[in-house]
């Protein structure tokens, strides 16, 4: 089933009304809202719904995570990326994704919207409105305010009785805590206390969670005591709040209070990382005064143990660290009063630009997959840095987007870095230089990727000119290649060999296993095949295999077997085309290239339908347009591979007939592309 749904990563307990009424609901109305106060349960409610519904739309559950997210024009970017829509099309990504919507039956949930509310407003409507298949399902502190909402206002769990939900949640998280608070439950008489401890926190179960986890230092007595105290000391100053959201307050103001002194200084720089975060990043970045690196480490499990950060590991990002948005805020707060905003700011974007450049000069490497993984996780992070550093640097931030060229181009964020690098040009203080020059390029690839090859073939020759005057080999080359693709996809591979072939190539120089070098023998290869000097392309694919393979690097090694198996397949190698087509497509897939895994699927198809398997062929060809779809420019308006992917089409349905081709066609195209 597709999806993308997170763990489950705290306690849940209860909620069998209001679960029930929300599967009810999800199953009658297009657009549903949880509403509540911060730390009342909305998300975890709302992942409980959908991941234990009986009745799954066709098309998937997709999660969406708002709460990284500041700047509200890359709203759609994120809902497009979350739900596996690659953004490389030129047209408005708002229309691509209704587009894409249209006939498909999915449910989207929109995680922590209230600083988005415009924004999702507008995007749901017009979703909604394309889309008859989409139910939308919103977390957010406040309604969106669309016709149709039907809005849920999630309530603390019930504090009435020994078996209380309230009292189960914080019976869970004491015993999380230490096991020695079983007693303390066991006892009718201090069950009692703990009751009143649950009532006073009015069943919120953020506040529940951190006073459970206090239960490692005290005893119940004395937290109900102190409780009590907090909350009649601030009941008069908070009087102008609501009643529960004084109380969520208070009760993450005591939990802050009851923390040592670095624990509280760490709990507010660490509110500068929006989503989650590694602890070299904590290190680097929250460092400095009483709080040298070298503590850093052991202060962030201290705030672990008492529910103040999150822990979780992640494939490839190893362990990760986050804070709910309620303590986020409240951190946020103290590094205001600490007057730290801004250097803490500076000191997160520039981590971060350090990071980009470090990817980038270990992109050619063994260690690509796990940057890719890295970089990915990192992604909320790197938006953070940017737009800092749009504002506060413009030099680093024009040397940080076009060090992330390969996140923009290889990783599927096109629309998204074309609009850092636009601006980033833009605010550029002198259009000259080694970054300036980085940034037009991967501007430039941008463009390639989202078809508008006379915009790709005039920066490529405007980097060409600005490389030029660097008096380095690796620029041009880089240019070489793009001004090379930006021809040859429309249709002139002799000239695209002039610019990148090996003539070209030893006219710059440069090193053979650079980037630009190893791109530019990519860009002959094409240009071969297409001139139909398919032994020479074999030779040009193989070189750059071998070169690949031996940096270890895994993206360009695929394309080196898509041209293999091209070559192999135009010289009637059918079975050698197959293989070569499976091995890009292993590659394609352990770096979500799914330009890649599009062409690897069309090849593979036109290579099994060549030896006689109709059935298959049909059944890659219907997977090939799923996934060409979530790019959204099918065979990339490309002729040659238009007219491969129709030769496929005509031998499958030869062999087996146009029902069973359709039949088999619409069984691929029903596989996830997630």
């Amino acid at each position: 089933m597709p999806g993308n749904l997170p763990p489950e990563t705290a306690s849940f307990v209860g909620r069998e009304r209001e679960l029930g009424l929300l599967r009810e609901l999800l199953g009658e109305q297009r657009l549903v809202t949880l509403t509540g106060v911060g730390g009342v349960g909305k998300s975890r409610l709302a992942l409980r719904a959908v991941a234990d519904s009986h009745r799954r739309p066709r098309d998937g559950v997709w999660w969406v995570e708002l709460s990284p997210l500041r700047d509200a024009d890359l709203l759609t970017t994120t809902v497009a990326h979350a739900i596996g829509l690659a953004d490389r099309s030129p047209h408005p990504l708002d229309e691509e994704l209704c587009a894409w919507m249209a006939d498909k039956e999915l449910l989207i949930v929109l995680d922590t919207c209230e600083h988005l509310v415009a924004a999702c407003r507008h995007l749901v409507g017009e979703l909604l409105q394309s889309a008859p298949g989409l139910t939308v399902l919103v977390t957010s502190r406040e309604p969106l305010g669309c016709p149709g909402e039907q809005v849920v206002e999630v309530s603390p769990l019930p504090c009435d009785g020994p078996a209380s939900d309230a009292l189960t949640l914080f019976r869970a998280r004491a015993l999380a805590a230490t096991p020695d608070a079983e007693a303390a439950f066991a006892d009718p008489d201090r069950a009692a206390v703990a009751a009143e401890v649950c009532r006073r926190l009015d069943g919120i179960p953020l506040a529940l969670e951190l006073a459970g986890a206090r239960m490692r230092l005290w005893t119940l007595e004395q937290m109900a005591e102190r409780l009590g105290v907090r909350f009649d000391l601030l009941s008069d100053t908070s009087a102008s709040c609501l009643p529960r959201h004084q109380t969520m307050r208070t009760a993450i103001g005591w939990s802050h209070e009851l923390c040592e002194p670095l624990e509280r200084l760490l709990w507010a720089r660490l509110s500068v990382f929006t989503g989650d975060f590694d602890i070299a990043a904590a290190r680097a970045v929250c460092s400095g005064g009483p709080l040298p690196a070298v503590r850093v480490e052991r202060v962030l499990a201290g705030l672990v143990a008492k529910s103040v950060v999150r822990s979780s590991q992640e494939r490839g990002a190893g362990a990760r660290y986050r804070m709910l948005d309620t303590i986020r805020e409240y951190g946020q707060d103290w590094l205001a009063e600490l007057g730290e905003v801004r250097v803490l700011a500076d000191r997160h974007a520039h981590w971060y630009a350090a990071l980009s450049q470090a990817a980038d000069r270990d992109w050619m490497s063994p260690s690509q997959v796990d940057w890719y993984r890295r970089m990915t996780a990192e992604h909320a992070q790197l938006r953070t840095a940017l737009e800092h550093l749009l504002g506060s640097d413009p030099t680093a931030a024009l040397e940080t987007a076009g060090a992330l060229w390969f996140f923009w181009f290889s990783c599927g964020h096109a629309h998204e870095g074309r609009a850092f690098l636009e601006r980033a040009l833009s605010k550029a203080p002198a259009p000259a230089g080694a970054p300036y020059a980085q940034a037009q390029w991967a501007l430039g690839l941008t463009a390639l990727l989202q078809g508008e090859l006379d915009t790709a073939e005039a920066f490529g020759e405007e980097c060409t000119r600005s490389a030029a005057a660097l008096a380095d080999p690796e620029p041009e080359l880089r240019a070489a290649y793009l001004h090379a693709v930006a021809v040859l996809m429309p249709g002139d591979p002799l000239r695209a060999l002039t610019l990148a072939g090996p003539r070209a190539r030893a006219g710059h120089g440069g090193r053979p296993t650079g980037a630009g070098w190893l791109l530019c023998r990519l860009a002959t290869g094409y240009a071969l095949c297409e001139l139909g000097r398919f032994q020479e392309a074999m030779r040009e694919a193989q070189g750059l295999r071998e070169a690949c393979a031996e940096l270890g690097e895994r993206w360009l090694r695929a394309y080196a077997d898509y041209i293999l198996a091209v070559a192999s397949f135009k010289l009637g190698h059918h079975g050698e085309a197959a293989r070569h087509a499976r091995a890009m497509l292993s590659g394609k897939r352990l770096l979500g290239d799914r330009i890649g895994i599009a062409l690897g699927l069309d090849l593979l198809a036109a290579a099994v339908a060549a030896m006689g398997d109709g059935e298959l062929a049909a059944r890659l060809l219907g997977t090939g347009h799923a996934w060409w779809r979530t790019v959204g420019r099918p065979q990339m308006g490309s002729p040659s591979l238009t007219a491969l992917r129709d030769e496929g089409e005509r031998q499958a349905r030869a062999a087996i007939g146009d029902e069973a081709y359709e039949s088999a066609f619409l069984g691929g195209a029903a596989a996830p592309t997630g």
